[in-house]
């Protein structure tokens, strides 16, 4: 089935290819009335006539309160109520963090309504029905978080309080306006959309290098930080936690294959350059999944890596190395190179100024060459990965001889965040 929430009222439609048993296999909306609220704009009672059909794993509550009797009265934490009574709107659901966390709030019984666009996944190849099964367990919204106020109609349409927003969104590809299009104004629409449904905790999936900004990507996301601190400064009543991952995996992974095959390690200078504390997807989405309810984390930025000591990519290498059984042969690439590219292509953006995402693109790779995705101690200039906090069981060592398995959603060869082992930007 699929769910529209336009203006007027929110509509049900049930998918080719599911059995009435699969769509009526849980609970049903069949009639929602929703009156005035504190923090939700009166709207038309909804109504779904006919058969009824799912929404999702659990039923969606109403919202039954009237303006008159909560005048006076404080707002009760959310966290003082069981998971299953706790609605937990995640943007960025489709995205690569962002389905695993949507599985792992719903195996913990929060009711999770994750939104989406109509056309998912990269160049919209996941339709809705993709995208239903793809999400399973949560409901699905289906809207445009780049557009305030299709975001505002569509959470208003679902006739339910908001009690936590998790953003999972990043841009596509790390260029300059998608950059700041979905790193910071699709980010911040989330987040004025979940306040005005009353959401009163934001929890947000950032990046660890924004400890140190040069690129766009990084700016926006600090913008958009910024903004989230001061919005809880002035309300006491609202919190935040930002949480800052190292790499991921799937980003390390980019050579798996060819090293399998026979070919070197490509890596710039001499492998030393940079260093991580990997985390794995799922203990991620299992650490982001305790800022819901974990009042340490309340009002934190919270970097966060794997278990484990740091590793450089030499050291990356010389572990794929020894687990496929090979003499390790490495390919060292002299970052000068990149420098030398990337001044060239910042001069032709004088000149041709659509080139600047490809000058963009550049810097992103040389920034994750050299710079280490550990915490940055401002006093001594370095990266500190001893400061760097560690979470989760899943080792990359693990890692490695199950990606070799596997080819679904590697791509061994090609692409410049394969070599470079820089993470993925898809949203």
């Amino acid at each position: 089935m699929s769910l529209f929430a336009p203006s007027s009222g929110l509509t049900l439609q049930s998918t080719n290819g599911h059995s009435f048993s699969q769509l009526c296999s849980s609970h049903f909306i069949n009639h929602v009335q929703v009156r005035t609220v504190p923090y939700a704009t009166p709207f038309l009672s909804v109504n779904v006539s006919g058969r009824p059909f799912r929404v999702g794993s659990r039923k969606l509550k109403p919202i039954i309160a009237s303006a008159a009797s909560t005048v006076g009265t404080p707002k009760i934490s959310f966290r003082g109520k069981n998971p299953k009574d706790i609605n937990v709107l995640v943007v960025g659901s489709t995205g690569y963090i962002g389905k695993f966390v949507v599985k792992e709030l719903t195996s913990r019984g929060f009711n999770v309504i994750a939104v989406a666009r109509e056309k998912s996944g990269t160049k919209g190849k996941n339709s809705k029905d993709d995208t239903l099964e793809q999400l399973n367990g949560a409901n699905v919204c289906f809207s445009d978080v780049t557009n305030l106020e299709t975001l505002e109609k569509s959470v208003q349409g679902l006739g339910v309080s908001i009690d936590v927003v998790v953003s999972c969104l990043a841009s596509r590809n790390g260029g300059v306006k998608d950059s700041w299009n979905i790193d910071y104004e699709a980010t911040k629409n989330s987040l004025v959309a979940g306040r005005k449904f009353g959401s009163s905790h934001f929890i947000l999936l950032s990046a660890i290098c924004v400890q140190k900004p040069l690129l766009e990507f990084q700016r926006a996301k600090l913008k958009f930080e910024a903004e989230l601190m001061k919005e809880a400064e002035e309300d006491k009543g609202f919190t935040y936690s930002i949480v800052r991952p190292t790499a991921f995996f799937k980003s390390l992974g980019g050579q798996v294959e060819l090293v399998k095959d026979g070919k070197p390690y490509v890596m710039f200078g001499d492998g030393k350059l940079c260093a991580c504390k990997p985390i794995s997807e799922q203990d991620l989405a299992s650490f982001i999944a305790d800022c819901v309810l974990k009042e340490d984390k309340i009002n934190q930025v919270l970097p966060i890596g794997g278990p484990g000591k740091a590793l450089t990519p030499l050291e990356q290498g010389e572990m794929l190395f020894k687990l496929v059984g090979k003499e390790p042969k490495f390919l060292k690439v002299p970052i000068e190179i990149m420098d030398f590219a990337i001044g060239f292509l910042d001069f032709l953006v004088k000149i041709f100024p659509s080139l600047e995402d490809a000058a963009e693109f550049g810097k992103i790779g040389r920034y994750y060459a050299a710079e280490s995705m550990l915490i940055w101690d401002l006093e001594t200039g370095e990266y500190n990965a001893e400061a760097t906090p560690s979470y989760g069981n899943d080792t990359l060592e693990e890692f490695f001889p199950k990606s070799t398995k596997r080819r679904n959603g590697w791509s061994g060869v090609g692409g410049a965040n394969n070599i470079l082992n820089t993470p993925s930007k898809k949203s």
